[in-house]
């Protein structure tokens, strides 16, 4: 049989590890919890630019949904596409864009990679 100082010696490795695994808990919860707020921005901005603001960097696609708040001409500076009315014959009138008319982009070429051509 176990003597008793051997009891408490697993008793005592029992609390510790105990402890242990609640404080790595604790603190994966509180990593989970700063994270999802991280993406979360809590400013004044409507949600429309927040939203363009995440996707200025980004290559527009072949097909882009228009969003609110969007011009041709900033959709055009954004996208590197000068021709967008040539290419979307269904835009008859330059202001009558609108959230979520699906237009074609055809984005040139950027400036950068014109230098070492």
């Amino acid at each position: 049989m176990a003597s008793n100082s051997t009891m408490r010696s697993i008793s005592t490795t029992l609390a510790i590890f105990d402890a242990v695994s609640w404080l790595f808990a604790l603190v994966l919860v509180t990593f989970i919890l700063v994270a999802s707020f991280k993406d979360n921005s809590f400013t004044d901005e409507p949600d429309a630019v927040r939203r363009n603001h995440l996707f200025i960097n980004r290559p527009c696609d072949e097909i882009y949904v228009v969003t609110e708040g969007e011009t041709l001409h900033t959709i055009s500076v954004k996208c590197g596409d000068p021709y967008i009315v040539e290419e979307n014959p269904h835009i008859h009138d330059l202001d009558d864009v609108f959230p979520g008319l699906v237009i074609k982009i055809d984005p040139s070429t950027p400036r950068k990679l014109l230098k070492f051509a």
